[in-house]
């Protein structure tokens, strides 16, 4: 803790009182006393009864004023329960747990905060992951609303994905913030753990302003490497590359569909073909054909320009919620292995095969059954949109790790192909992915980039010749060719027919 300390500077000058809201064994508490610059004051909570013992006792060798509680920290409003015997700007320092909402609750553990939708998300964000957050963002989020009227500067060791989730709620909720850095650190080396963590550092001010922060690649670091930011209502891993292609920011013409969900690999993915599948388990597997389709996961598409599926999947549904228990009729080898093998279905626990029919599936659409699709990986900070065409004269399906364009023939493909892969593009969406998120492609990236606005940015010819190298490439002759823009109307056709949704 004494290099964080260090990067602080002389804290006792700049900060009279200090706050650990989760205080530990007391190793930051240990480094103020130590301090050439001691603050005249320390306040500190820790739940654990065994750290709360060893802190209290550095309290008690201390020459100035410090008062460790025990206390649960969830359970507690800051705003009544200091009571400050000094005066003058407040620092907040700390090491929350880093531990996640559900993982606290797989140990049954009491410690969590009261489930509140503090983020604002939609029904179907909270019940599809995005509601699991990080304990230390609920920390810095409860730091930033009880402490507001003390203006204080928070510095906490965090995840750097718990600090851009507070910076969003700052955004969103209008939170003043004065500055803010982040500063990475090796948390393999300090912590044992393989993540991306940093030193958040936040100056909460009076009056709103626009969030931003600077990054640093290290502790020591005078230099900012970027500038993380708002930029229309979106937080931009760099504001300086956003300006430059802010042009293509808007609205995706078409609509990304995320890949199939199923839960259930074990018996929905397959090895090998036809009579020789076999299912994760070892199992041979003989089902009705027509329901096994190929598959491709996220490190097909990102490592292999030219992707070939290693699994094949069984498809139980044509369109969410439709009755499986015709596949008793028309599919009884299907049935029956299904039947086989249900504690694999009943066993799953996300919340969006609840009240759906037995062996549902999530992510299932006219879309999934198109021949030609553009697709790329979610889980790499470095996208590179594949071409999918059908193997063995099936369509070819994603796991629910991909995001893809429906495409209705080859050219469309190809040029849409194209389009995302033009360098314009693919900047455009390195300002606004942060490369080492656990999911740094996400849908509402994708539906951001304007393909019209791509098609007007790059000169028809370089754009016909790009499209036509690519028909080229997949064997296809001079008469399947045409215009692009003609190609691109046509693509856009069936999103300007359907009817809009309220």
């Amino acid at each position: 803790m004494d290099e964080v300390l260090r990067v602080l500077g002389p804290v006792g000058e700049r900060w009279p009182r200090v706050l650990e809201p989760t205080c530990g064994t007391g190793n930051f508490i240990s480094g103020l006393m130590d301090s050439q610059s001691p603050p005249r004051e320390i306040r500190a909570f820790e739940l654990q009864e065994a750290h709360f013992r060893t802190a209290q006792g550095l309290a008690r060798t201390s020459c100035c004023l410090i008062d460790v509680r025990q206390a649960d920290l969830f359970r507690i409003d800051l705003r009544r329960e200091l009571d400050w015997q000094n005066t003058g700007p407040l620092l907040v320092i700390g090491n929350p747990p880093w531990i996640t909402s559900s993982e606290l609750g797989g140990l049954a553990s009491s410690n969590v905060p009261k489930k509140t939708n503090f983020r604002r998300l939609r029904g179907i964000e909270a019940i599809t992951g995005h509601s699991n957050f990080d304990l230390s963002e609920h920390i810095l989020i409860k730091l930033l609303v009880e402490l507001a009227h003390e203006r204080p500067t928070i510095a906490m060791l965090c995840k750097t994905q718990a600090a851009r989730n507070v910076l969003r709620y700052a955004h969103a909720r209008s939170i003043g913030l004065e500055a803010a850095d982040i500063r990475l650190i090796n948390a393999s080396q300090w912590f044992n753990v393989e993540v991306e963590a940093c030193l958040f550092v936040m100056k909460v001010g009076i009056r709103p302003a626009p969030i931003k922060a600077d990054i640093f690649s290290d502790l020591d670091s005078r230099i900012a490497d970027s500038t993380i930011g708002f930029v229309n209502g979106f937080l931009a891993s760099s504001v300086r590359l956003y300006e430059r292609t802010a042009t293509f920011d808007g609205k995706s013409p078409l609509t990304w569909r995320q890949g199939i969900k199923h839960d259930a690999a074990s018996v929905m993915e397959l090895t090998d073909f036809g009579a020789m599948a076999k299912n994760r388990l070892g199992e041979p597997v003989r089902v009705e054909s027509h329901r096994v389709y190929p598959l491709l996961k996220s490190s097909d598409l990102h490592n292999h320009e030219n992707p070939v599926p290693r699994f094949s999947v069984i498809v139980t549904q044509t369109k969410i919620g439709e009755d499986t228990a015709t596949l008793e009729q028309d599919t009884p080898l299907l049935w029956t292995y299904l039947q086989r093998h249900r504690d694999f279905f009943s066993r799953r626990k996300s919340s969006v095969y609840t009240g759906k029919p037995e062996f549902s599936m999530f992510g299932v659409g006219e879309y999934s059954f198109s021949r030609y699709k553009v697709a790329v990986a979610g889980f790499y900070g470095s996208p590179r949109f594949r071409l999918i065409r059908p193997v063995a004269d099936r369509p070819v399906m994603l796991d629910d790790t991909c995001y893809f364009v429906p495409c209705r023939s080859l050219r469309q493909a190809a040029l849409v192909f194209c389009l995302l892969n033009h360098e314009s593009c693919l900047e455009f969406i390195e300002s606004l992915v942060f490369r080492r998120a656990k999911r740094p492609v996400k849908k509402s990236v994708l539906q951001r980039i304007d393909l019209q606005a791509l098609l007007q940015s790059i000169p028809a010819l370089d754009l016909a010749e790009h499209v036509d190298a690519v028909m080229t490439r997949y064997g296809a002759d001079r008469s399947g060719r045409a215009d692009v823009a003609e190609s691109f109307e046509e693509l856009l056709q069936p999103h300007r027919n359907a009817p809009s949704k309220k």
